[in-house]
């Protein structure tokens, strides 16, 4: 039977069909749609273009158990509305629908960088910071579906250089996600020297040997090493596979697996990859919701 995956992202929708075998048949990108309406009409569209087979769904955000309705999505067009069901009635077929972290996450254990492996972690480091938990093929969602939001953890160990704790748009204090992100590390040079960059004007500074710029990214480093650890201690995963734009930085994921066992329980390193299947992961993984 053939396995239909589609991904809604920011930019782009894409739909893929996948064989049983797991190979690409077929595969369409268009440009997300700015409304709600939109969305949904798109997503029929491709669906019905991708022919026979199951349907799954990906997106960021999800949907709350008590109400059915999508939340913490940066596609805020879809917040606050009954996504699941008002897709499944415009396509007309029973569907699955996940948050887009998630289904990176059973891609990259099924077909991509941590194939074999048992216990993988994934997270995405990019604006903001999402994460996915597969566990024996199975992708771990939790009772109320929000099993690994590692970004709105606590930030663990806090250092001086950490405080006072940073307010997060969900409400709380001290989330990961206000630290170890683009956003994070641009929050943090301003606070340090008083100066707006970006993430990727940081990072180039850090490059040429800027002192500030260098300092901010190390701090990244380690806050990111320490939210590692701290899963380790729970959940002690083979791999971590990162994603997202900044997963791109040779700093950041070549050096990190020492700096994680500098923090856990037993000072094991665990292996840290970049996530192999860039193009199509997201869609491939929503696919694989009917696995």
């Amino acid at each position: 039977m053939h396995r239909i995956g589609v991904d809604i992202g920011g930019t782009k929708i894409q739909a893929v069909t996948l064989d049983a075998s797991g190979a690409v048949v077929h595969d369409t990108r268009i440009d997300t749609p700015p409304s709600y309406d939109g969305i949904l009409d798109a997503v029929a569209t491709l669906v019905k273009q991708a022919g026979d087979g199951t349907v799954g769904i990906g997106a960021p955000g999800s949907s709350a158990s008590n109400t059915g309705l999508w939340r913490n999505s940066n596609i805020v067009a879809c917040n606050d509305r009954a996504l699941h069901a008002d897709l499944q009635q415009v396509i007309g077929r029973d569907i699955r629908t996940g948050n887009d972290a998630n289904c990176f996450a059973l891609s990259e254990a099924a077909h991509g960088a941590a194939r074999g492996r048992d216990i993988v972690a994934f997270l995405t480091i990019g604006t903001g910071l999402g994460g996915g938990l597969v566990i024996g093929g199975r992708l771990i969602t939790g009772a109320h579906g929000e099993a690994a939001e590692f970004g709105h953890t606590g930030l663990p160990w806090l250092a001086d250089e950490d405080l006072p704790p940073r307010e997060c748009y969900c409400g709380k204090r001290g989330c990961v996600e206000m630290y170890v992100s683009g956003t994070g590390l641009a929050k943090e040079y301003l606070l340090v020297t008083g100066q707006a960059l970006t993430a990727p004007a940081i990072i180039e500074a850090a490059r040429r040997g800027d002192t500030a710029a260098g300092a901010a990214l190390t701090r990244l480093q380690h806050r990111l090493a320490r939210t590692c650890a701290n899963i380790v201690n729970m959940v002690d995963p083979d791999i971590f596979v990162l994603g997202g734009g900044m997963a791109a930085l040779p700093e950041l994921v070549e050096e990190l697996s020492p700096l994680i066992a500098q923090y856990t329980f037993s000072r094991t390193a665990t292996p840290v990859v970049v996530r192999a299947m860039f193009s199509d992961s997201g869609a491939r993984g929503a696919a694989l919701l009917w696995a």
